[in-house]
């Protein structure tokens, strides 16, 4: 199962894993492009990919998938969708980021918890949840992204010291920057400016990185060495340094 599945890093796990030879569900919100990329992943490896159009953050459209989930053995759950915005909280559309958390934390959550079962019953499974460096530590400009990976990192790190012993494995990919396409609402080219070329990495690396680092149940994937450099200053530098500093940056980035 893969959500997020019609572009990004969603997209790319898709293609993975039907690459390693796995049938697929998949969702996102648009339908045509999980359609494509369900065709193209079934003529070229042979794998049956059902396709789930929708939007998690529907309540209800989340509680019907769920409920699917909860009834098929789901061997691989890659809890990918989510979205971010930029700017003041205060000057941000509430439904946009009410919309955010929706989608980001209790999407996944709800997810999670409908699989979990069968997975445990079984004795194995594989839970891979897209986090991100983002969440080690608060963001100003970033705020409701930022706590929303927070989050996903925590649940992730304690969900896997819980199940340690029952063959179910949990791993969190922690990404700095990542070649994917950005929001509607957010501008590329001042992105680009602020955010040095060398530190971005594409989003089949962090899919491969990612399942490789389930598959040996790892806890954390961080891909590629600038994020991995990022992921250590963010989780030990002293919060009163770098909060202002990453809320300078993000400030810029949103073009206020």
């Amino acid at each position: 199962m893969v959500t997020g599945a019609s572009n990004g890093i969603g997209e790319a796990l898709a293609t993975e894993l039907a690459a390693r030879g796995h049938n697929l569900i998949i969702t996102a919100r648009r339908g045509e492009l999980l359609d494509a990329l369900a065709a193209k992943l079934t003529e070229k490896y042979g794998v049956t990919v059902d396709v789930r159009p929708g939007d998690l953050g529907d309540a209800a459209q989340r509680a019907k998938l769920a409920d699917e989930l909860a009834s098929r053995k789901i061997s691989i759950l890659c809890a990918n969708a989510g979205v971010s915005s930029l700017g003041p909280v205060a000057e941000l559309d509430p439904a946009a980021e009410r919309a955010l958390v929706q989608l980001n934390v209790v999407a996944v959550h709800d997810l999670v918890l409908a699989v979990m079962p069968g997975m445990l019953e079984r004795g194995a499974g594989g839970i891979l949840i897209s986090g991100s460096a983002a969440g080690n530590s608060p963001i100003p400009n970033n705020t409701s992204y930022s706590a929303s990976k927070a989050f996903l990192n925590a649940f992730s790190e304690g969900l896997r010291w819980e199940l340690r012993n029952s063959g179910v494995f949990v791993t969190l990919l922690a990404p700095g920057p990542v070649r994917t396409g950005q929001p509607d609402d957010v501008d590329a080219e001042l992105v680009d400016k602020y955010v040095p070329d060398y530190s971005w990495v594409t989003a089949e690396h962090c899919a491969k990185d990612s399942l490789d680092g389930l598959s040996h149940n790892k806890a954390r994937v961080v891909p590629g060495l600038p994020a991995k450099a990022m992921n250590l200053v963010s989780l030990y530098a002293p919060r009163t340094v770098l909060v202002p500093i990453m809320g300078n940056l993000y400030q810029k980035m949103s073009g206020r």
